[in-house]
């Protein structure tokens, strides 16, 4: 993987070398969660679809193998409460003292733009404690356009900004006011790193229109 997509990383000293820690950041492509774990000494999880992890055969083994290898965390996120097992498994893992990786629009972006985030990544940080590391993924769009297919080999440029803190608002992890703001300082982070326009609509919303 890193003689394939050469990675170049900026900032990663900002990753705390111990202790929960929360990754956010921008969503360009499938192959963004299989760049991150080679950005960091520090093992990445990130939630995946338990499809990936449940599928027969030798080629359901091997997809087994290198999904769970990279960190990704199986979750049923097609039901109901999948937005609820997705956040309950994410503190569950930040309260083990892992680092945990979010991407705060919730989906891959449409058209490279950043779209709004969603106020799980505020509700993590308070209801634990960790400090959140926002990143930029940089260039994996042009490796694997649509997010589909095999990605063409390429540089990628991964860019981590300084950690965010907010026990300011410890204990208020109901308030919806409190998680918007939260979530809307972390991803006005993401835009200065990634260098991307911003909408101010759901990327789900965009996906469907």
């Amino acid at each position: 993987m890193r003689l394939m997509f050469r990675t170049r990383v900026e900032g990663v000293e900002n990753i705390p070398d111990d202790g929960p820690v929360i990754l956010a950041g921008n969503h360009l492509t499938f192959i963004d969660s299989v760049i991150m774990p080679l950005t960091c000494d520090r093992q990445v999880f990130f939630i995946g679809k338990d499809e990936y992890v449940t599928g027969k055969g030798l080629k359901g083994r091997l997809m087994a193998w290198f999904f769970t290898g990279v960190g990704m965390v199986p979750v049923d996120r097609d039901g109901g409460r999948g937005g609820v097992a997705a956040l309950m498994t994410g503190r569950r893992i930040l309260e083990e003292g892992h680092v945990f990786g979010i991407y705060p629009e919730g989906t891959r972006s449409p058209d490279g733009r950043l779209y709004r985030g969603r106020t799980g990544i505020a509700r993590l940080t308070l209801m634990t404690g960790a400090p959140v590391v926002p990143f930029a993924v940089i260039g994996t769009d042009k490796l694997q356009p649509g997010g589909a297919g095999l990605p063409r080999p390429g540089r990628v440029t991964v860019r981590f900004g300084e950690a965010m803190e907010f026990s300011r608002y410890e204990g208020m992890d109901r308030d919806r006011y409190v998680l918007r703001a939260v979530t809307d300082s972390v991803m006005t982070e993401v835009m200065r790193l990634s260098g991307q326009e911003y909408v101010d609509m759901y990327a789900s919303k965009a996906k469907a229109a």
